[in-house]
């Protein structure tokens, strides 16, 4: 029994990742996993990046289960439209009856959809990773993540208030979906951004400015 077996013994039962590991046949995954996250720092994937990953595979196992052969970029592309909150809720259904058509369950399956924090769970506690330090990209990105969820939960509240006054004529519309755009005004450079882009791109226009100007400051010291 490996080391990572006996723990799960002592706890009692596997973790959501262990478990889907197996179900799914994929085999080497957690090795995988543990291999990515600890990499140097330019090759190693956040927590996110690493949840999306594997739920991606756990499509492709799905899809190739119900004989459907995904071409490259349809995995990811399917993935994308069952789970990016830019997606509208006619083109998630239409992705939702494509694979449907062929015999999956696409409830069942976007219930085994681990989040970042199931990765977190398995890599630490069934695996005992350890990593380095929190860099500056997980922090960048755990940021990102607490804007992302609250910009989810307003659409939600938002789309439950429009629906239940629309219920109640209380108000006149038709089919709607609600958008959430957190956008960021730099006032020094007059550009602005949406709040990921930004994240992702790690400055503004005059960011870069700041940097050269501050590389020049440094060689003529």
């Amino acid at each position: 029994m490996s080391s990572e077996e006996n723990e799960t013994a002592k706890r009692g039962r596997r973790s959501k990742v262990r478990r889907l590991i197996d179900e799914y046949g994929l085999d080497g995954e957690g090795e995988r996993l543990e291999n990515l996250w600890t990499a140097a720092r330019d090759d190693r994937l956040s927590l996110r990046e690493l949840a999306d990953d594997f739920n991606r595979r756990l499509l492709r196992a799905v899809m190739v289960e119900a004989g459907m052969n995904p071409l490259d970029g349809e995995v990811e592309n399917t993935y994308r439209l069952l789970t990016a909150d830019d997606v509208s809720s006619g083109m998630q259904t239409q992705a939702k009856q494509t694979l449907e058509r062929e015999g999956i369950d696409t409830e069942s399956l976007q219930k085994d959809f681990v989040s970042h924090q199931a990765i977190h769970t398995y890599l630490t506690k069934y695996r005992g990773v350890k990593r380095d330090e929190q860099t500056d990209e997980d922090r960048v990105q755990k940021g990102l993540d607490t804007i992302q969820r609250l910009r989810s939960r307003t659409a939600a509240v938002s789309e439950n208030i429009v629906e239940n006054l629309a219920n109640t004529d209380r108000i006149q519309i038709g089919e709607f979906e609600v958008l959430v755009d957190v956008r960021v005004f730099c006032r020094d450079c007059g550009t602005q951004y949406d709040v990921q882009d930004l994240l992702e791109e790690g400055r503004c226009e005059c960011g870069g400015e700041l940097a050269a100007a501050a590389g020049e400051t440094n060689a003529t010291e």
